[in-house]
């Protein structure tokens, strides 16, 4: 596996991602940030198509959630009582791909996307060997 996953004794230990992404593969896959185009204004529905689109974009570049480095997620207006709905999203993408995927992430509150029906973009970068 050319990811290997940390979570360093000395940091908090976080459920959902883990702290360090040690890759040692000889490819790079940049995926471009992943929104669910015909969503209703659901946070939970968007959040789990960008990831399902995730999925299909690290598939076709010959890839999976376990070779994943680094996640991005941009939320619009975030607040943390969004979260159990950003959660529950994740939780049933990874259950519809038959993965898991807790690579280190970064959450950022946003003031829009690029229209205004997207309230989640997913941007990830994946190492494979």
């Amino acid at each position: 596996m050319a990811v290997t996953l940390i979570n360093p004794d000395a940091l908090p230990q976080i459920d959902v991602y883990h702290h360090v992404a040690v890759a040692s593969g000889a490819k790079t896959i940049y995926l471009a940030g992943q929104v669910a185009w015909d969503a209703t204004p659901d946070l939970a529905i968007q959040t789990e198509q960008a990831y399902v689109n995730v999925h299909t974009a690290l598939k076709a570049a010959g890839a999976s959630f376990k070779d994943l480095a680094r996640v991005r997620v941009y939320v619009v207006d975030w607040t943390p009582d969004k979260m159990p709905a950003l959660l529950e999203g994740i939780e049933n993408a990874m259950k519809k791909v038959g993965e898991s995927a807790k690579p280190p992430a970064t959450l950022i509150g946003v003031a829009a996307l690029d229209v205004p029906e997207h309230l989640v973009e997913i941007e990830a970068t994946a190492v494979i060997d």
